[in-house]
């Protein structure tokens, strides 16, 4: 239910992971389509007020897999409200999105909906924020964070008409570690590729500053090792010794499979099962990276699904319909849901 200032919508759930038993999904789904009824009710009742609405909805890049369907949802909502509305590609750059805004604004609109590019920047949301008071329309942040924990408050409390949409921004790699944690103990051996008892993983982190990259990178890691630790098993490993930051970052910020690809491709030139090195588990911070990972894999005969390959585990967060398709093959061993259809049915309401 949303707050004055902050709501949010769609807590992260496990989606799928191999080797381990799936939470009930009837009853979470049940609930999210009764949610997504009482929504669309209160929206309906609405609507008589939205006659005016004239919206810009802004996205920080199409080509992010997550945001795709977010904008699907959206666009669904959106239509059955029967407002005007018109989705923008900021292409990952913060000037053009604030240039979209101001285009927005000068020609009609009345509402800002903003996947902010500079995630958790307060420089680049108080500007957005600015620039909506100065128009006196409301402005609704969602997904990415609009400022960090240091700074909470300090945007989203200094106009009256602002709003941020997300998820608990931890929970994913709370929920990824644990997800990580119990297969890696229940498979253990299987893993350990080279049998020198411990396992050796790859990170792939979609965002420098992003507070959900950060939560993510963090926790996978850290709560997976609680539960090793609790099972007797050593903690994981980075695959390369020399990497103090046990990251592999997306340098354009896009969280992307492109970038995953080529670090997994360059990874395996050097640690590979001929150099007895091999890179034995991938944590994503999202499902994109993690097909990209799967593909480098892919073309060195792992993770191709057919019963006879080497499966190296993959796991991912935003439960895309590619990564269930991935697991459902085989290919991919896990990853969380991220609620898209919750977080459009939230900026709705």
């Amino acid at each position: 239910t949303p707050a004055a200032s902050d709501a949010a919508a769609g807590d992260n759930k496990e989606a799928a992971s191999d080797g381990a038993e799936a939470p009930k999904q009837e009853d979470t789904e049940k609930e999210a389509e009764k949610e997504a009824e009482n929504v669309a009710d209160a929206a309906q009742e609405a609507v008589g007020d939205l006659s005016d609405a004239n919206i810009a909805v802004f996205y920080y890049t199409y080509s992010d897999t997550y945001i795709a369907s977010v904008r699907t949802a959206l666009d669904a909502q959106l239509d059955s409200l029967g407002v005007t509305y018109q989705d923008y590609d900021s292409n990952s750059n913060q000037t053009t999105q604030n240039e979209q805004i101001d285009t927005a604004i000068q020609t009609g609109a009345n509402l800002l909906i903003v996947n902010i590019v500079t995630s958790g920047s307060v420089d680049a949301s108080q500007t957005i924020v600015d620039k909506a008071s100065a128009a006196g329309i409301p402005v609704i942040f969602f997904n990415r964070a609009v400022e960090g924990d240091e700074d909470e408050g300090k945007v989203l409390g200094s106009y009256d008409k602002c709003a941020f949409v997300g998820t608990d921004a931890p929970e994913a790699g709370h929920m990824q570690g644990q997800m990580i944690g119990d297969y890696v103990v229940e498979n253990f051996d299987t893993i350990d590729l080279n049998g020198d008892g411990k396992i050796t993983y790859a990170m792939f982190m979609g965002q420098l500053g992003n507070v959900e990259a950060i939560y993510r990178t963090q926790y996978a890691v850290e709560d997976a090792n609680k539960v090793l630790e609790a099972a007797g098993k050593p903690a994981l490993e980075y695959f390369d010794s020399s990497n103090s930051d046990c990251y592999q970052v997306d340098q354009d910020g896009n969280w992307s499979a492109v970038a995953a690809n080529t670090y997994m491709t360059t990874n395996l030139s050097q640690y590979n099962e001929g150099n007895g090195n091999m890179i034995e588990l991938i944590i994503c911070n999202n499902d994109g990276m993690a097909e990209g990972a799967i593909s480098a894999l892919n073309d060195k005969g792992y993770n191709l699904g057919d019963g006879t390959s080497t499966t190296i585990p993959v796991f991912g967060v935003d439960a895309t319909d590619a990564a269930k398709q991935l697991i459902a093959d085989g290919k991919m061993t896990g990853t969380i849901k991220q609620d898209a259809e919750g977080m459009a049915n939230t900026i709705a309401q």
